[in-house]
């Protein structure tokens, strides 16, 4: 196959065409949103404005080509705003340059590892915590800049002083900042051709704008010289290694998982392409790299560039590259325009940007989840203390509110309704030695002479539980009690004479219902079948048998062929008392009641049960239907009987349309003639006096199914066609092709 039209190479390699009509656009709309973002980002972190700036080219042009993302937008992000700042003013901007590139390296060995995917296990209501814990430290921060003062180093501290702040607000900032807030929220209520225009930068051009008319005075970005003149190269820390060290790794986490959340948002979107998780951590770490060596902020993928990239119509890497290269070209040649942005107007955006981050959805989804205090906690952390401590504190607490879940075991005894002194005690659950306070306190609970069920539904249980529970068992029989053990769950007590406690399987479980037996030598498999029902779910089949004692009110006379890989029970999820079942070879219904049997089973259905349906089922690999196609001599009891299926052999080589229904379908001959055999019984069923009757007067319904052993699906026959009953919404019907 060509290359040329490999995917893969067409987002690498994209055709000039291309780029030129979708790239091109999508980079100008990614660039105008990056711009004022880059630049409100640096200035929050106390970083030279260039840094902001630089690290919005880094991540267009180093990011973007070495990625495994071919649509996400990188460069300076809001989520690394309060570690980013809290480095700067203990370190100092040079040796949060080299944090950047230690950040960049752990990001690089992060990938060569291949633990990309496994950050995304950090839970999300962690990472929905730690996001609104960020969102909220901004939004106190950033208040002061807007009302006219200074930024705090702790929220603690931004609290305490916001009523002193208030007493003295700089009108002229106040109300440049109140402006970009309003356009911001407004933004959106706007026609769609407004909308086509990035809101942060209408804002932005808005509040320097209007700076420049008020009548008071407006702080604004300080800038000597050219944007490049503060930059400053990375250099090594004195002292205060174990806090590099942390520091190093809290940007290498939040840069890793915001640029992977980033990643899996993308790939949704674009449902044809997948990213490749650990190429774009490489790519992340090698773009933190440079951008720490040239005195850049630490770039990481940005979830709303991104998207809007993707609504941009971007169809390639180029679009990133070249937002990149945009903003490199306003850096050198637009720094008069940067001295003109008011702080004000920065503060007011990052506000926004920050209470975006506090979602409510995610916080309804806590709720709902009961997550809740694991989220209040994380971001109360990440607000009051710092970012790494809220997203440990974060994942202890998740951790241990799933170690709960899972190790939790619900033990009931109850007595059982109707009975004398007879009790049920259930154990549904993880049964360890942390259950058995639970479980001796419910066992006390039982009469000492009580019959005894005990109901063990459980996917783990280890050797003190066990032990525990053998004990009381023979405790209660030695008082004169009986016990009867039952056995429902993955995890068996067996199984632990082995060897160590192990996790049982639904599997297993499933296997062990529905599967065939497991015959071996010396035994019985009728025998041991029985044993396996009494111990495993005899006592669950009781109760509704309990019901049925004074008679049966089958809902379908169901007719289906003798054959032993039909359960009809299973293949229509019924229980007792559900279908009053006639099976024999062929699922033959012979007509004018010349077998006695069938003739029975189908007056007493209908007359003395009231049936309300009545199902032929057949079924494919059918042995009867393929002597029957064939014409073979079986012998004289077998040919008599098959004689009843010369009709449908008949109809079937006259073109029945059923069977040119299952031909389309891609079956053979012989389950063609199977399923044409179900609408011929159909038909000799509606033919019936005693059948026909009880449609007219009882409204009953015939119906006919096929089971498709190869698949293990049941289809709807009709006497027209064939269907596929579908999950949701019932069967429909496939009308044979003309």
């Amino acid at each position: 196959m060509s290359t040329d039209t490999d995917p893969a190479r067409r987002m690498l390699f994209p055709g000039l065409s291309s780029v030129l009509r979708h790239d091109l656009p999508a980079s100008v709309v990614v660039f105008l949103v990056a711009l004022p973002l880059s630049i409100g980002v640096a200035v929050a972190t106390g970083a030279p404005v260039a840094a902001g700036l630089l690290a919005a080219v880094v991540g267009g042009l180093v990011a973007g080509v070495l990625g495994g993302s071919s649509l996400q937008v990188s460069g300076p992000t809001a989520s690394l705003t309060v570690v980013v700042a809290q480095s700067i003013g203990q370190y100092g901007w040079a040796a949060t340059c080299f944090i950047t590139i230690g950040a960049g390296v752990l990001q690089v060995l992060f990938g060569l590892s291949r633990l990309a995917r496994g950050a995304l296990a950090i839970a999300p209501v962690v990472v929905h915590g730690m996001l609104a814990g960020i969102g909220v430290t901004i939004a106190l921060q950033q208040m002061h800049v807007l009302l006219g003062g200074e930024s705090h180093s702790s929220s603690w501290a931004s609290i305490v002083d916001l009523p002193r702040q208030l007493m003295s607000v700089h009108s002229g900032d106040a109300l440049v900042g109140a402006i970009v807030i309003a356009i911001l929220l407004g933004w959106r209520y706007l026609p769609p051709i407004l909308r086509m225009v990035p809101a942060p930068l209408v804002a932005v051009v808005t509040a320097t704008g209007l700076a420049m008319v008020v009548p008071t005075s407006v702080e604004r970005i300080y800038v000597a010289g050219t944007l490049f003149r503060d930059i400053s190269l990375p250099a090594l820390p004195r002292g205060g290694w174990g806090g590099i060290a942390l520091v190093m790794v809290t940007v290498a986490l939040i840069a890793s998982v915001e640029t992977l959340l980033s990643a899996v948002a993308v790939d949704r979107m674009q449902p044809g392409r997948r990213s490749d998780m650990d190429r774009e951590l490489i790519g992340h770490g090698i773009a933190n790299v440079v951008a720490g060596a040239v005195g850049a902020l630490p770039v990481a993928a940005v979830i709303v560039r991104s998207i809007t990239n993707v609504k941009a119509g971007a169809r390639s890497k180029a679009s990133t590259m070249l937002a990149g290269v945009w903003v490199l070209v306003f850096a050198v040649a637009l720094v008069d325009v940067v001295k003109q942005i008011p702080q004000a107007a920065l503060a007011g955006l990052l506000i926004v940007i920050g209470m975006s981050l506090i979602k409510l959805a995610h916080i309804r989804l806590a709720r709902r989840a009961g997550d809740l205090f694991v989220y209040a906690a994380t971001v109360l952390v990440v607000v009051f203390a710092n970012l790494l401590l809220g997203m440990l504190v974060g994942l202890a607490l998740a951790f241990a509110l799933l170690l709960w879940r899972v190790v939790r075991v619900v033990v009931v005894a109850t007595p059982v309704p109707g009975t004398e002194n007879r009790w049920l005690v259930a154990v549904d659950g993880t049964c360890t030695f942390l259950a058995l306070p639970r479980m001796t306190a419910e066992l006390a609970r039982v009469p000492r002479d009580a019959v005894v069920t005990i109901e063990m539904t459980v996917d783990f249980i280890d050797h003190a539980a066990s032990d525990a529970l053998y004990d009381w068992v023979q405790q209660h029989r030695n008082l004169g009690g009986t016990v009867e053990l039952v056995e429902m769950g993955a995890a068996r007590l067996a199984d632990l004479d082995g060897g160590p406690p192990a996790r049982g399987h639904a599997r297993r479980m499933l296997d062990d219902v529905l599967g065939p037996w497991r015959r071996t030598p010396r035994v019985d498999p009728v025998v041991a079948g029985i044993a396996a029902y009494h111990r495993s779910h005899a006592h669950v089949v009781r109760p509704h048998l309990g019901e049925l004692l004074e008679g049966q009110n089958p809902d379908a006379l169901f007719l289906t062929c003798a054959d032993s890989r039909i359960v009809p029970n299973v293949i229509t999820n019924s229980g007792p008392g559900d279908l009053f079942t006639v099976r024999n070879i062929g699922n033959l219904v012979p007509a004018d009641g010349r077998d006695t049997s069938v003739e029975a089973a189908i007056v007493y259905a209908l007359e003395k049960l009231a049936v309300r349906s009545v199902v032929v089922c057949g079924h494919s690999k059918c042995g009867a239907m393929d002597a029957l196609y064939h014409e073979r001599v079986t012998g004289p009891g077998l040919d008599d009987w098959l004689a009843h299926g010369r009709p449908t052999l008949q109809q079937y080589r006259h073109g029945h349309p059923v069977a040119a229904a299952a031909a389309v379908a891609g079956f053979g001959p012989v389950d063609q003639l199977g399923m044409v055999n179900v609408a011929v019984q159909l038909e000799t069923l509606a033919a019936h006096p005693v059948v026909r009757r009880a449609m007219l007067d009882r409204g009953v319904v015939l119906s006919g199914l096929f089971f498709d052993i190869s698949s293990a699906r049941v289809m709807e026959i009709t006497p027209s066609g064939i269907g596929h009953i579908d999950d949701a919404s019932g069967p429909v019907t496939v009308l044979p092709v003309q």
